[in-house]
Order: C-alpha cells, then sequence, then structure tokens
C-alpha cells in the first residue's frame, strides 16, 4: 500500500498502458508516475511513441490498454498541434487569450468606471463602487496589473516581439509554433508538457527558455532531441526504446553513462544465464541417456531429468538487450585536398533593405581547420554561408574560396514540400551510381525496400536530412559548408554524424544552434551580433564566457560616457557670443561620442530580452538625448557668436 503522503505528491501515473497503430504496437505496458515540481526528460529514436506518450499524458489520446490517473483539477498544457484563432487576432491577441479571465474583469471594470462617471443618486454610486471594489480586489489577486510585464518578458525571450502585431493567420508554421508556445507559458499550467520547444529558437532564446524552466513553479515534461538543453532542464529521463520505458533519475549526460552500465550489466547476466541454460540441457540430456542405459531404465534418473526440466520452463528468461542499434552509416569522403587557404572573408558588409545585417565582417579558414559561426536568428549567419556559395552578392569587401576548394552544401530548406521526385531519383540525380548501387547505399542511411520510391515532398525533416547527407557522403568535396545540420535529427543519428565529421579530412565551416555539437567540434567560433563578426578561438562555452566580456566592456564605456554627460549637465558653460573655433569642436566631439553612444544602446534595445536592463538602457538612452539636445543649443549658440 502506497503511503498517503507520496499519493499527494503524484500529479499523473500511468499503469501498464498500450498502445497500438494499424496493427503495430507502438509500446506496450508502460508505467510511469510524475511527481509535482518534476522535471522529466522524454528521449528516444524517431519513431519510438514518445509524442503519442506525450498525448496520452495530456489527454488528447487514450490507451489501448492500462490506466491514466490525473490528479483532481490539474491544469495541463500541451500544444499538440496549431490551433485555430480568429482570423482578425494578432499574435498579442493569441497570447492574451491566456489571460481570458483578467481581460474579463477589466472590461467589466471599465463598464463600471463608465456608469459611476455619468450622473448616478448617492445610492447606486455606493452600491457600484461596492461592487467595483469586488472586482478590482479579484483583478489585484489574479495578477492583473502584472500582465502586461508577463507578456513582455516571454515576447523578449522568444525573440517574438516583431510577430506581436503580425495578423496570426499570416503567419509561417514556425512562427506559429512560437506564439503558441509562448502562450502556453502564460497560461503556467500545473503540468507543462513540451514536444520538442526548442525547435525555430535561436541560442539566446533557448537559454531564456531553459531558464524559465528551472525557475517554473510547476512540473515539466519535455521530449527533446537538444542534448545540452535536456542537460540544462531535466532530472529524470524516460527511455522509450523498443516499446519499454525505463526511467534514470539523471540529467542527460548521467542517464546516457548509466544506460551504457546497465546495457553491459544485463547482457552479463544474460551471458551468465545462457551458460546456465547450456548446462542445465546437457545434465538433462546426460541424465536421460543414463537412464536409458541402466538394465532396466532408471526411474530415479528419468524423475531428476524430467524435474530439471521443469525448473528450466519455469525459468524466467533474460532478454538479450541491443547493444549495437541499427544506425546511418556515415562516412564522408574528402576530395583532393585544397589550398593552404580555404575561405576568404575580408571587410564584407550585407544590409537588406535599411537593414543592416553586417559590416566590415572578415573570416579566414585554412585547410582542416573547423569553425562554427553562432549568433541569433536573422542576424544574417546563413547569408554569410550562401555569400561564399556564390547565392547571394556582396555589397562590399570580398568573399571567395581558396584553391583546389571543392565545397558540399548542407542547408536547412533541403528541397520544397511540393517536389514530385523519388527518394531514388533525387539521390542519383547528384550521385552518378546504377540504381542497384544507390539503393545499398540508401539503406545505409535507413532508407530500406519501397521506401526509396517515396516522394521528397512527402518526407519528414529528419528524412529529408538523411537523403541530403547520403548525396554529400558519396560527393567530391573537401569543404563542408553546414547550415543547422542536426536540425531534425534524432540523438542517434546526430551522434552518427558527429563522428562522421571529426573524421573527415577536409575543412568545416558550419552554422548551428546545437551547443552539444558546438562544444564538441568546433574550436573556432564566430559571433556575429550587432552587425559585427568577432573571432574567438575556442568552442561554444568558451566564447559565451568571452562576449559576456565584451558586453561588459562595452557597458563600462557606455557608464563612462554617462558619467562625463552628468558631469558636464551639472557644470552649464555660461553664454558666450564669442566662442571661439576650439569650443565648436569640442561640442562636436562630444556630440559626435553620444550619437555614437545613442546608435550602440538602441541596437541593444533591440535585442535586449532583460526588463531589468532594458529599463536601464532606456534611462541612459533618455539622459544622453538629453545631453545631446544640450550640446545642440550649445552649438548654435557657439555659432552665433563668432
Amino acid at each position: 500500500m502506497m503511503d498517503k503522503g507520496v499519493m499527494v505528491m503524484i500529479v499523473c501515473g500511468l499503469q501498464q498502458i498500450s498502445k497500438n497503430y494499424g496493427g503495430n504496437t507502438i509500446f506496450e505496458n508502460l508505467s510511469l508516475e510524475i511527481h509535482a515540481g518534476d522535471r522529466v526528460g522524454v528521449v528516444g529514436r524517431n519513431g519510438s511513441g514518445k509524442t503519442t506518450f506525450m498525448k496520452i499524458i495530456a489527454g488528447s489520446e487514450t490507451p489501448d490498454a492500462g490506466q491514466v490517473f490525473i490528479r483532481k483539477g490539474l491544469s495541463i498544457g500541451y500544444l499538440s498541434q496549431i490551433p485555430e484563432f480568429d482570423s482578425a487576432m494578432t499574435g498579442r491577441d493569441v497570447l492574451m487569450t491566456a489571460f481570458a479571465e483578467i481581460v474579463n474583469i477589466s472590461e467589466k471594470m471599465k463598464q463600471y468606471e463608465e456608469r459611476m462617471s455619468v450622473g448616478v443618486d448617492e445610492n447606486q454610486l455606493q452600491s457600484l463602487l461596492a461592487e467595483y471594489g469586488v472586482l478590482q480586489e479579484k483583478f489585484t489577486l489574479l495578477d492583473g496589473y502584472e500582465v502586461e510585464a508577463k507578456v513582455t518578458k516571454v515576447a523578449n525571450g522568444l525573440k517574438i516581439n516583431a510577430l506581436l502585431n503580425c495578423l496570426f493567420s499570416s503567419m509561417s508554421g514556425g512562427e506559429k509554433t512560437k506564439i503558441c508556445l509562448g502562450l502556453i507559458l502564460l497560461q503556467t499550467p500545473e503540468l507543462l508538457l513540451l514536444d520538442e520547444p526548442t525547435n525555430h529558437l535561436d541560442i539566446s532564446a533557448v537559454e531564456w527558455l531553459e531558464q524559465f524552466i528551472r525557475d517554473y513553479a510547476g512540473t515539466v515534461a519535455v521530449i527533446s532531441h537538444d542534448r545540452y538543453f535536456l542537460d540544462e532542464v531535466v532530472k529524470k529521463v524516460v527511455d522509450l526504446e523498443d516499446g519499454e520505458l525505463t526511467v534514470y533519475h539523471q540529467n542527460y549526460s548521467g542517464f546516457v553513462q548509466e544506460k551504457e552500465k546497465r546495457l553491459l550489466d544485463e547482457f552479463q547476466a544474460y551471458q551468465e544465464q545462457q551458460k546456465k541454460i547450456r548446462k542445465m540441457r546437457e545434465a538433462i540430456k546426460r541424465l536421460r541417456e543414463w537412464a536409458n542405459r541402466a538394465n532396466p531404465p532408471s526411474a530415479s534418473l528419468h524423475k531428476r531429468a524430467t524435474n530439471m526440466e521443469r525448473a528450466l520452463e519455469r525459468m524466467e528468461k533474460l532478454k538479450r538487450p541491443v547493444l549495437d542499434r541499427k544506425k546511418m552509416e556515415l562516412q564522408f569522403e574528402s576530395a583532393d585536398r585544397s589550398g593552404k587557404d580555404v575561405v576568404f572573408i575580408k571587410n564584407a558588409s550585407k544590409s537588406f533593405g535599411e537593414k543592416l545585417l553586417f559590416q566590415d565582417a572578415s573570416l579566414h579558414l585554412q585547410f582542416k581547420e573547423r569553425a562554427a559561426i553562432v549568433g541569433e536568428n536573422g542576424t544574417g549567419k546563413s547569408t554569410i554561408l550562401k555569400m561564399l556559395l556564390g547565392e547571394i552578392p556582396v555589397e562590399a569587401g570580398e568573399v571567395y574560396l581558396g584553391s583546389n576548394v571543392k565545397a558540399g552544401y548542407l542547408s536547412q530548406h533541403l528541397y520544397t514540400a511540393g517536389s514530385t521526385q523519388t527518394v531514388l531519383e533525387a539521390f542519383r540525380e547528384e550521385v552518378n551510381v546504377a540504381e542497384g548501387e544507390a539503393r545499398h547505399i540508401l539503406a545505409g542511411f535507413l532508407f530500406y525496400g519501397p521506401s526509396v520510391f517515396r516522394k521528397v515532398g512527402q518526407l519528414s525533416g529528419g528524412e529529408r536530412m538523411r537523403l541530403r547527407l547520403a548525396q554529400l557522403m558519396h560527393q567530391d568535396i573537401n569543404l563542408l559548408i553546414l547550415d543547422e545540420p542536426t536540425n531534425h535529427l534524432d540523438i542517434d543519428s546526430r551522434e552518427v554524424l558527429e563522428d562522421a565529421l571529426e573524421d573527415f579530412q577536409g575543412t568545416i565551416l558550419a552554422v548551428s544552434h546545437d551547443r552539444y555539437l558546438l562544444n564538441k567540434l568546433f574550436y573556432k567560433t564566430f559571433w556575429l551580433e550587432s552587425a559585427a563578426l568577432h573571432h574567438i578561438g575556442g568552442n561554444y562555452d568558451y566564447a559565451k564566457r568571452k562576449m559576456a566580456e565584451i558586453r561588459a566592456k562595452q557597458s563600462e564605456k557606455q557608464e563612462a560616457v554617462l558619467e562625463t554627460v552628468k558631469v558636464e549637465t551639472k557644470i552649464k558653460p555660461a553664454k558666450k557670443k564669442n566662442s571661439d573655433k576650439a569650443s565648436l569642436e569640442k561640442i562636436e566631439l562630444q556630440l559626435e561620442a553620444i550619437e555614437s553612444e545613442i546608435g550602440v544602446i538602441s541596437r541593444n534595445m533591440e535585442k535586449e530580452a532583460d526588463l531589468s536592463q532594458l529599463q536601464m538602457n532606456y534611462e541612459r538612452l533618455s539622459q544622453l538625448e538629453l545631453r545631446r539636445d544640450e550640446l545642440y543649443e550649445q552649438l548654435v549658440e557657439a555659432g552665433e557668436g563668432q
């Protein structure tokens, strides 16, 4: 009997649940308890049933067998599919639906305010004031005055400010997903279920989400292939494999180590049992032979053999654990080596319309170097790659590849959704081999039998990525240019890709938000921020620390300018009609410095996610603008006095 104190802590329980689709068993006899405050990571290969499992917890799917227990009154938040909203609703309107009750009370309060503003007698006024007071108290208890701050916090964190005034119906699938993720976070359910929440988010937004989940008051279960993210947020891992579920009370890295040890222990136990079974069968065989040789045949020996047979039948047989699972067969074959210098970008600049992406950007890679470009979405990382490939022209500076460089490009936008080519046709278009050999190669990338005749436009993101990797592996290349190479790949496939990249004998330039990959393979980082490309000799974690130092130094400079502004504001120079040339030059220099700082702060404010920092920047900006106006007045007066 379970202790009552423990029962109170359980928010969700699954007992012996099973699920089948079209006669195929997805999983069976799974049991799990989720406790209040848990941070659970659900992992497994693509197709293992993770999403189905999550939908059963959310109540949008029902198991074919077993029971699901949800604590009475538990609020659950889960984005299973993008919901429909009124066509006139903007992104902000969608987010505000999280506060429907508060909005309703606010509207009623406005109605009462309007009624009290017109002529009413004393008794009516007192009655309206009493009812208004009840509404106001409820509004306060529901944190009604904090709604705008909450929306701003989530919008800044997920980088969806630009979507707030856009019609939800006109957004792309990825944009709608981000808005709906923001909506669920604002609803603050007691049980928060997230399925691949880091898709479509850049690194800074993912890191904000990590902190949000760590601080979250409720319970969280998340499906993710992002190993770094799992390490940061989960304390319990649920591993779905071969229709079975195993729970590990670890973060992701701890789970990997514990699972490996468990599999080795299970394999050793399996081998020991197999030895025991073989010995028992040999003993049974000998006993029967001895019993039959006896004259007359020995009944006691036959009985001993029969008893041993029954004991063998009653023995619980251990399953042979699978140590080596079927994975992609990925090994890049580099072409003849390139020259020493492979990638040249010198003082390059690029804008789209009035938006400046980067200015005076430089990047140099030599043979066998591995470098990563990181930064927020929309800063121009993919644009740099496309300029290298000649797909986008450079506005200023130089961009070119070195001698004997043969580049292979893996784009995050692989094929058009409407492509009618089959997998086999698309592969052979890039790789000139016979059909039989092509099918053999594709099987190594998990395209078996009739699956090679599927239309490319019907493939999942992970399948499209596997097809492109199959093409690249058999092409004559010595420079790999990768744009989000781990997108849509499950953890097993990511590990295979990492191993292949590690063995690649050429040069690699990658754009990625997969911090696990960045830390493991790339020891040269180019960080694109505020239209500047910073070169840092280290992996992602090191580069992140160095960028924090760079920002701190920039902030110190801003503080120094601000202090100068404060001092000069206190001591206003006396008006002079006969200002000399030196005074004019001094004012102009001060104006130039202040205009520069205003530009830096304005750009930082566009990207700032932290509310306190945003407020600090706003105050600095106001003071600098005030001082700028004073200097312009002084400039005019000095000019008149000459």
